[in-house]
């Protein structure tokens, strides 16, 4: 096997319909690609707008790259206005497994931001909340979304018996189904599945496709049934990733561990 480098150049690369796919030696390789590639697009969207929006994704499967986007120079973060995917029904932003939190504390802290819009999942009213942040998000084109993909091949919040293509809402309330809970308490969020809440709020799936460019990192061999399936199986939402294959400006980003099920080889 070829030895780990740092940014190392990808093994594989190939396209999933319109979707440019990259396979990674390691996870940390992945992260250090996908960084770089986003201050290039970070870069590009300040310079053409003033500004760059930008959704980030909140999950463990982000969390090498967003600690190395923030640690490398060339990002004017003060031009960078945030929005974030999902938020737990219920829960304050000071909860541990709050979204809110994590953006928080893995983003803002480090570098601040123009302006940061947080979904608020114990707001009041949920559907005047999820109001209120599709009008935010549609004031202007969203010029980057960092995705993952979860377990069951969710994106967001959007879980398979959920998931809509054509959905005509930006962002809804969402029952999540058992599988992508247990991934949450399997992450060590939470203590176990029954603590886990059942509701989220979610930017839809056509949201999440409406940003002009997408980064979706995606490593571990926990996700390479989601990730075989996304990339192999018919578009449909019974594998929400697999609407990834239709965005003209889509990057996934994976390593071997990730890739591992897919049909093709990999050269060692």
């Amino acid at each position: 096997m070829a030895a780990e480098l740092e940014g190392a150049a990808a093994v594989a690369e190939f396209l999933a319909g319109r979707l440019r796919v990259r396979v990674f030696e390691t996870g940390t390789a992945l992260a250090a690609q996908a960084a770089r590639d986003a201050v290039s697009l970070l870069q590009e969207a300040i310079r053409a707008h003033g500004r760059a929006r930008v959704i980030f994704a909140a999950a463990n499967s982000q969390l090498d790259l967003v600690a190395e986007l923030t640690s490398l120079p060339g990002v004017d973060w003060r031009a960078v206005e945030a929005f974030h995917i999902d938020e737990w029904v219920g829960l304050p932003a000071s909860h541990p497994a709050s979204f809110r939190g994590w953006i928080q504390r893995r983003i803002v802290d480090r570098v601040g931001l123009r302006q940061v819009h947080y979904l608020a999942g114990d707001a009041p009213d949920l559907e005047a909340e999820c109001r209120r942040y599709a009008a935010l998000l549609a004031e202007a084109p969203i010029d980057l979304s960092f995705l993952g993909i979860g377990e069951n091949a969710h994106i967001g919040f959007n879980d398979p018996h959920e998931a809509n293509f054509t959905d005509p809402l930006m962002v809804r309330q969402i029952s999540l189904d058992d599988r992508c809970r247990r991934q949450q308490a399997d992450e060590g969020h939470w203590p176990d599945l029954s603590s886990v809440p059942r509701f989220g709020l979610t930017l839809t799936c056509p949201a999440l496709m409406a940003t002009r460019r997408i980064i979706c990192c995606v490593p571990d061999a926990r996700k390479s049934e989601a990730v075989r399936n996304s990339l192999e199986e018919p578009i449909s939402a019974v594998y929400p990733g697999s609407l990834l294959r239709t965005h003209s400006s889509a990057s996934l980003y994976l390593d071997r561990q990730s890739a591992s099920l897919l049909s093709r080889g990999f050269p060692c």
